[in-house]
């Protein structure tokens, strides 16, 4: 009995609360572009080409990250991907600082640095250089 109440009812009332309560996080905040899900912001969506921020970058493939799986990556660690994306794509370096810099999210009070969502950086330069990623949108 206790591994049907445990093991079934439990968590599928805690799925139908989430789904009714706040179905965007509970669906794993899916990221849309065009109206088709290309990722999730709450986890590493894969980013390999050198067009675009990467999770895990060559010259330094561990992050902070316990799981290596997480979306986000210091402003450093996206400060020090900017030449190289900006030599695949031809974006000057300053116009994506000014992305980087305008999509920074704080930390609570004094405990990490500031960070930003690699997907949502991404779909960003998806969405303001459409002639650029125009090949990789399809």
């Amino acid at each position: 009995m206790s591994l049907l109440l445990c093991g079934l009812f439990f968590p599928l009332l805690i799925t139908g609360i989430a789904q009714a309560i706040l179905p965007y996080q509970a669906n794993g905040d899916l990221a849309k572009l065009d109206g088709r899900v290309v990722g999730s912001y709450l986890i590493d969506n894969g980013f390999t080409l050198p067009v675009f921020f990467h999770t895990r970058n060559e010259t330094n493939p561990l992050t902070e990250s316990a799981s290596l799986v997480d979306p986000d990556i210091t402003l450093g660690q996206a400060y020090s991907q900017i030449p190289a994306i900006s030599q695949a794509t031809g974006i000057s370096q300053s116009n994506l600082t000014t992305i980087v810099n305008s999509n920074a999210e704080g930390t609570i009070w004094v405990f990490g640095s500031p960070y930003v969502d690699v997907l949502n950086l991404n779909l960003i330069l998806i969405s303001e250089y459409p002639s650029v990623y125009h090949n990789f949108t399809r």
